[in-house]
């Protein structure tokens, strides 16, 4: 296979490239979105990827989507990415999250075991307009913002603050070095470092407040810190007869035994399709890894429920020991399907959906798990992707946000979101683009604005439609 030919421009062409795009879609046309006279009904979009979900999981995933304005949009990507493709768009394309909303950005352990702060989810992630995920971003946070009960000054501050902060961080990148932009990253210290200095900037009662978001921020952190393989076995496994087996807790964590009827095979068939793909897995991992990860023995498998828009793909974990029952390792094993923007984008360039999640990943974080690999499932038309459960995650506790916490956190994730672009797009180009001024700062908001409201709409909608017995929920699990 012949590697495609690259080509290099100068930093002028590049400049002139992001200008040029400028006068082609200008920073204010980003202002003013309206739906599409033929937009689709939101709620034929959700059914329609229900179509091959686990369907005694559905209604889960209604039930969660059904919490808030906030937890329907989260769920509501595919809606989001039809409404995208008419927005305008500059031509600066990037490896896109697909998904970068406020609570798919969090903290985990680098390979050297510092604790980063990044993006985390990237089912959704494909080459695309930068565009997509800056808007996908701001409006959650706008969203959030409502949903906190924030006034609408704050909310619009915020929103602005997300924005700013990558335009501004696009900037910063567009001035540094090839490698340097490679090996910048979000650090537990540099996170620290700035929430020092932005309690210092306040004063009063603004201070205390600030205190306050400090404190909270060490107390996550230090709790993300737990969250290991140890404690995984501690929560989600017992000891039985010599060895430890993962815990029936239908319907979120239901072990293999429990499931092997539901695939149409016998217990020892399933056994052995599971054994056969950890060594299909395996084989995508290079060669270090891949004997690290030979040195631990499966020990059992579950089917385990995670997160929101998830909701009803396969998702699995399994359990493996290495040198005895008190050196767990947990695996997470998740579904991998087609990315939302493929509808309206060009198809990924890989033909298996869990090798284009994990290369997006690997392009996009500052630092990946060691352990990223992907299968294709045992059923027809069923792909998956591999990585470790717990490996010193956390995440922010959005709902609780005041507006200083999360005007602080718009300003994290508008520079990871700026960096991630940054390593797989032109940041000279973009910041040529997006200029000096606070045109497209405004202009992003505005469309933020206008899309909470438009979801906020769509949310009315799904509910009647759980109302009216159109869609099934369970709510609280």
């Amino acid at each position: 296979m012949t590697a495609p030919k690259v080509e290099h421009l100068s930093v002028e062409e590049r400049n002139a490239r992001g200008k040029s795009a400028r006068e082609r879609t200008p920073l204010t046309s980003h202002r003013g979105w309206v739906p599409a006279a033929d937009r689709p009904d939101p709620v034929a979009l959700l059914e329609e990827q229900n179509l091959t979900r686990e369907q005694d999981l559905v209604p889960v995933r209604h039930g969660r989507m059904l919490v808030s304005p906030f937890t329907f949009y989260r769920g509501a990507a595919k809606v989001m990415a039809t409404d995208l493709k008419d927005t305008p768009r500059a031509g600066l394309n990037a490896q896109l999250c697909g998904d970068a909303h406020l609570s798919n950005f969090g903290v985990f352990a680098s390979p050297e075991r510092s604790l980063l702060f990044d993006l985390n989810d990237f089912d959704e992630t494909l080459p695309g307009p930068f565009e997509y995920d800056v808007l996908r971003m701001t409006a959650s946070f706008t969203i959030a913002a409502r949903n906190n009960g924030f006034g609408a000054a704050d909310a619009h501050d915020v929103t602005l603050a997300a924005v700013r902060s990558y335009r501004e961080a696009m900037a910063q990148f567009a001035q540094m070095g090839t490698m340097d932009i490679w090996y910048a990253r979000l650090s537990e210290d540099e996170l620290t470092a700035a929430i020092q200095q932005a309690i210092g900037a306040q004063k009063g009662k603004a201070r205390r407040k600030a205190r306050a978001m400090g404190k909270n921020a060490q107390r996550n952190a230090a709790k993300a810190r737990t969250r290991d393989s140890m404690q995984a076995l501690s929560k989600l496994a017992e000891y039985v007869d010599g060895q430890y087996r993962i815990v029936n807790q239908p319907p979120i964590v239901i072990p293999a035994r429990e499931l092997s009827g539901s695939f149409g095979m016998s217990p020892e068939e399933t056994w052995d399709a599971i054994h056969g793909q950890l060594r299909a897995y395996r084989i995508t991992l290079q060669d270090d890894r891949r004997h690290l990860l030979e040195q631990f023995q499966l020990v059992d498998v579950a089917r385990k429920v995670v997160g929101v828009g998830s909701v009803g793909t396969r998702s699995f974990i399994a359990l493996l020991q290495g040198r005895d029952e008190q050196d767990p390792l947990f695996r997470q094993v998740k579904e991998a399907t087609a990315s939302v923007l493929e509808d309206h984008l060009p198809k990924s360039r890989y033909r298996q959906p869990g090798e284009r999640v994990v290369q997006g990943q690997r392009m996009m974080q500052a630092a990946s798990d060691i352990y990223l690999g992907w299968t294709k499932g045992v059923q027809e038309n069923r792909f998956l992707y591999w990585r470790q459960l717990r490996d010193m995650k956390g995440s922010a506790e959005i709902e609780s946000m005041k507006p200083l916490g999360m005007s602080f956190y718009a300003h994290a994730c508008g520079w990871t979101l700026a960096r991630a672009h940054a390593r797989s797009g032109d940041p000279i180009a973009i910041n040529a683009y997006l200029g000096k001024s606070d045109k497209f700062d405004k202009a992003v908001t505005d469309f933020s604005e206008r899309y909470a409201d438009q979801n906020g709409q769509d949310y009315e909608a799904f509910a009647e439609a759980v109302r009216s017995g159109r869609l099934q929920a369970i709510e609280g699990v």
